[in-house]
């Protein structure tokens, strides 16, 4: 009911805004509705999750239908109401996270039901700012601290009040004010909702094609018995082509966190980030160490990330362990036939003693048919060693865009 809501208090908004204007709105109207656009999407995966365990292996057969309605500008402001729909096609044999059945299976994070993904309004009629108000997508420098989680077929997106300012080529400020997280669980969960006073501050700045910054603010006050943090950090992306057919990278990353002011137990805890890159004859090569460090038995904390996109495909450390975490990592991958190969070995550590948690490998094959159709494979295996369980993964996958 409250989703439903939303999105006809936004089209009743924008209408009252439309007919309420001088004359000429409608043919502000008429050129709106000629610009709107209307896309379907729709997603299949098949994914298995074999652990060793006493769980028994999950297999999951699952279906996305989105469709997504971007309105023409009216007056400077504009509307998008999208809408997904997750189904099982076949295989239902697995633990979708939400705590309401199947538990004797592992863990596949897709609940099947209805979300209103996003809602909002948006106005543009100000130099150089953007105001947006409502449910949508907010991610911030490759959604290592604030994503999406694209990746799962229900994804997370904000209930926010956001204002982007591109001051200049080189400069753009970032602020959201969130009340609310739609997390991947669904609206019928009660791990749906993450509430709280969420302020999240991100500053790009580009001196050069080359050297690219990023400073960014988390504050987290949550609603209930979640701890609160404060984040402050930086994110510094060098590149350079080195002759026509090679190109150089390096990604740094430092970032400090403590308790919010009202948090308990008092806590500090950095993050760290160094990437070596290079790309040469087709042929991409990485090598990275993370760190998420630890204090008083708190680990660094991510709650919004995106986090399937590190630390291993496995998801064996969606949350970071009370002693952190080192991720040592080499990645390569390539392109055959049209079709981009990729694969990525971990080596896991703690942060604070001697335990090695573990390795893990992982594989992934994408061939994109044409700009609707795409194809994807992908594999992981964590070998476990002081954290967690062995764990393989696969991943089939077929998207349809309209």
């Amino acid at each position: 009911m409250k989703t439903t809501t939303t999105a006809m208090a936004l089209l009743a908004t924008l209408g009252v805004m439309s007919f309420g204007a001088q004359a000429g709105t409608t043919d502000d109207i008429s050129k709106a509705v000629k610009d709107s656009k209307v896309n379907i999407d729709l997603r299949y995966r098949y994914e298995t999750n074999d652990q060793d365990n006493v769980k028994k292996d999950a297999t999951a057969s699952t279906l996305k239908t989105r469709l997504t309605v971007k309105t023409g500008k009216v007056n400077n402001f504009s509307a998008v109401i999208e809408a997904d729909h997750v189904a099982t096609l076949g295989s239902d044999d697995y633990n979708d996270a939400t705590g309401t059945g199947n538990g004797a299976y592992s863990v596949v994070a897709d609940p099947t039901g209805f979300d209103l993904n996003q809602a909002y309004i948006r106005y543009s009629g100000f130099d150089k700012t953007t105001l947006t108000a409502g449910r949508q997508r907010i991610a911030h420098n490759g959604h290592r601290f604030l994503g999406t989680v694209g990746w799962r077929q229900n994804e997370q997106t904000f209930d926010a009040y956001r204002a982007q300012y591109q001051a200049t080529d080189a400069l753009n400020v970032d602020y959201s004010y969130i009340y609310n997280a739609n997390r991947i669980f669904g609206s019928d969960s009660a791990k749906g909702d993450l509430k709280g006073d969420f302020h999240t501050i991100n500053v790009k700045y580009a001196p050069s094609k080359q050297h690219k910054f990023a400073f960014y603010t988390y504050l987290l006050d949550f609603d209930g018995a979640a701890t609160d943090t404060d984040t402050y950090g930086v994110d510094y992306k060098y590149s350079s082509n080195i002759g026509k057919t090679s190109k150089l990278g390096v990604n740094l990353s430092y970032a400090m966190q403590s308790n919010g002011d009202s948090a308990t137990p008092s806590y500090n805890a950095n993050y760290y980030l160094a990437e070596l890159n290079a790309t040469t004859k087709g042929i991409f090569g990485a090598v990275g160490y993370e760190v998420l460090g630890s204090d008083n038995g708190i680990g660094f904390s991510t709650p919004f990330a995106t986090l399937h996109k590190f630390n291993g495909w496995a998801d064996m450390f969606l949350a970071t362990p009370i002693n952190g975490l080192e991720d040592f990592y080499v990645k390569v991958g390539t392109k055959v036939s049209g079709v981009k190969l990729t694969a990525i070995f971990h080596e896991f550590k703690a942060n604070e003693g001697s335990a090695n948690y573990g390795s893990e490998i992982d594989l992934v094959a994408a061939y994109k048919v044409n700009t609707q159709v795409s194809v994807l494979a992908k594999y992981a295996i964590y070998d476990a060693d002081d954290h967690g369980v062995d764990t393989d993964k696969l991943w089939l996958m077929a998207t349809l865009k309209f």
